[in-house]
């Protein structure tokens, strides 16, 4: 044998081994994917052609304190598109921006947002006849499905909105915000976007189901392989009553109408548990319109309102209380013992330090604490602000809770504002004046509170001094019936007052609808009610108009606190919604009930009714009976009070 041979045996044996070797490895791997990592690559084959159709769960029910129903959810469709290996097509987006109404730059966007398999979702609360066009014509829309969902209805439309909220998509900002939320959150959510459905978003949403959807190599779906049933979201057991809120919400229309008003606030609570029976803002809106995406006309009509409807005003709008603020001034007076009940103060028309006074110069004579009170005399309470000074009126006025959030369970509650020297010297860098203690003291100048304050101030002196935080939700309760969380009466603070004193202002407050500035309202009122009218100064047009009152006068069952935006005096324009909201929740027959659009006899707020006193001369002074003598600083109209 020659070498030529042997060195080309060599080099065969040298080729076939190499060979052999690569079919062995060639082997082992495949064994080794098809044996050991086999599930695995099964599992992405599957992922070509089984897509996870989610099934979103139903939000949580809101029932009123009786159980009736007010907001829940119906079937609707919404248009989706299936993930695909490939991307979608111009042609189908051009198809379904026309069908839809969507804008094409629209679906591009969510098409470029969305990650995972998770179907698009492109429009919600499609029509029939939208469904029936995909339904019958799958081949010029391949990767489009129709998702069945639980779609959000406000029952009574308008009705208690700024309480419940409304729901909508998603947006990018809202995305980001919740990235560390327990909920993972994704495109094409629906969410709370206010008020209650925000607040507890987490609750109400329950947990999404879906289906397995095998789908064709066009993204069509061809065969259901599983599907797990969604949790419905817990439902909300809420402290409003329908039939009161239902009618406040009347009352207030109507009275705006009646007085050529455009926004008002009214609250009832139980002062002695904090529940609130009733909220009423308005300008309103529907928030149906939000929950399939509100139109832009629709939009632009709210967003334009001038009133801004989609504001709570009983947690965000901020008024000087006016009147309504001699709460406060009267129960500082008496328990700093500036002032005793039986005391007889001169009420000239004006006080005798700073030219200030009532309305249209009305002068009401000699009058004590309960008279001052039940007519709302200025130059009374100017009196017990020169006594008290600014500093002692933050002092009570903080001990009532003003100057900040009453702890509602909604959220951007406003915390108003107390007058005081520390105030206007950090934001104007101004010393204070007498004149400013005498406008505080009649709830003027930097004074400011929000409606649910008002009412808190109210519902402090009907529950004797006890402060309790107000709330909306009873209970939450999962789709099995369990409790999951219950709400209870929390008394948050107490009048450091004595009791006392406490009673000799209840007794003001019920003169004001016996004999004061609201009794034409109240005439011929079965239940004993006590109240207090205010007229707020605006700069901006006519004054706001207050009312706030609580009844039965022996055992408080309801606190009422209303506002009128630019109606005038609280007598005229605020205190009608308040007896009627009274009437609804005291269930009183018809023949005892207000009727509509009814007005007081008399404009009374500041404007007194005649408290038999002979008219005196302004030359009397203001103090008498041996009052004691002004703070320093008192010898001119604006000199400073230290």
């Amino acid at each position: 044998m020659n070498t030529d041979n042997i060195e080309y045996t060599g080099r065969l044996k040298v080729i076939s081994y190499i060979i052999v070797l690569v079919i062995l490895v060639l082997i082992g791997r495949m064994g080794y994917l098809q044996i050991y990592d086999g599930e695995y690559y099964a599992n992405l084959a599957d992922g070509n052609r089984i897509r996870i159709v989610p099934a979103v769960a139903p939000r949580g029910t809101f029932y009123d304190r009786n159980g009736t129903v007010m907001v829940t959810n119906r079937p609707g469709f919404a248009v989706s598109l299936l993930p695909l290996t490939e991307p979608i097509s111009n042609d189908v987006i051009n198809r379904l921006s026309i069908l839809l109404k969507v804008p094409k730059e629209e679906i591009n966007s969510k098409i470029e947002a969305h990650t995972g398999f998770d179907p698009i979702r492109i429009k919600t609360g499609i029509g029939p006849e939208i469904f029936s066009i995909i339904a019958e014509q799958k081949d010029l829309y391949p990767g489009v499905v129709v998702e069945v969902l639980p779609v959000r209805e406000y029952l009574f439309k308008e009705q208690a909105v700024h309480i419940f909220g409304y729901v909508s998509e998603i947006n990018e900002s809202e995305l980001e915000a919740k990235k560390d939320s327990p909920h993972k959150y994704k495109m094409g959510d629906i969410i709370g976007k206010a008020g209650l459905e925000r607040l507890y978003d987490l609750e109400l949403r329950g947990e999404d189901g879906g289906e397995q959807v095998e789908v064709d190599v066009t993204g069509k779906p061809v065969d259901v392989l599983g599907k797990k049933y969604p949790i419905p979201g817990c439902d909300l057991h809420l402290t409003i009553d329908k039939d009161i809120q239902a009618a406040a919400e009347k009352a207030v229309d109507e009275q705006l109408v009646a007085v050529g008003a455009k926004a008002a606030a009214a609250v009832a609570i139980n002062p002695q548990t904090g529940e609130v029976l009733a909220m009423v803002s308005r300008p309103a809106f529907d928030p149906n319109l939000f929950v399939g995406g509100i139109s832009s006309k629709n939009w632009e009509k709210i967003n334009n309102n001038p009133y801004h409807p989609m504001d709570n005003k009983v947690i965000t709008g901020e008024y000087p209380p006016g009147s309504t603020f001699k709460i406060v001034t009267g129960t500082a007076a008496l328990a700093e013992h500036v002032v005793t009940p039986e005391e007889k103060i001169f009420d000239s028309g004006k006080h005798w330090i700073v030219d200030k006074g009532n309305a249209d110069g009305e002068a009401l004579g000699w009058i004590n604490f309960e008279e001052a009170m039940a007519h709302s005399d200025n130059v009374y309470f100017y009196e017990m602000g020169n006594r008290l000074g600014v500093d002692r009126l933050e002092k009570y006025s903080r001990m009532f809770g003003l100057g900040q959030p009453t702890g509602i369970n909604l959220l951007f509650e406003a915390e108003g504002l107390v007058a005081s020297q520390e105030y206007k010297r950090r934001v104007f860098d101004e010393d204070w004046y007498l004149a400013e203690t005498f406008d505080a003291a009649i709830g003027q100048g930097f004074n400011s509170v929000t409606p649910i304050q008002a009412a808190s101030v109210m519902a402090q002196i009907a529950a004797d001094g006890k402060r309790y935080k107000p709330y909306l939700v009873k209970k939450i309760v999962d789709p099995d019936g369990k409790i999951v969380k219950e709400f209870k009466p929390e008394v948050v603070s107490e009048l450091k007052v004595d009791p006392e004193f406490i009673h000799l202002v209840q007794k003001g407050l019920r003169g004001v609808n016996k004999y004061g500035t609201g009794a034409s309202v109240f005439s011929g009122f079965p239940i004993d009610i006590a109240g207090k009218t205010g007229t707020a100064e605006n700069p901006h047009g006519r004054d706001h108009g207050w009312f706030v009152a609580y009844g039965p006068f022996d055992n408080p069952s309801v606190v009422v606190a209303v506002i009128v935006e630019q109606g005038g005096y609280g007598a005229v324009c605020a205190a009608p919604i308040a007896r009627r909201i009274l009437d609804a929740a005291f269930n009183l027959p018809e023949k005892n009930r207000m009727p509509q659009g009814t007005q007081p006899s008399q404009p009374t707020e500041e404007k007194k009714s005649d408290n038999s006193q002979p008219k005196q001369t302004p030359e009397q002074p203001a103090v008498v009976n041996n009052a004691p003598a002004p703070g320093r600083g008192n010898a001119n109209a604006n000199g400073k009070r230290l």
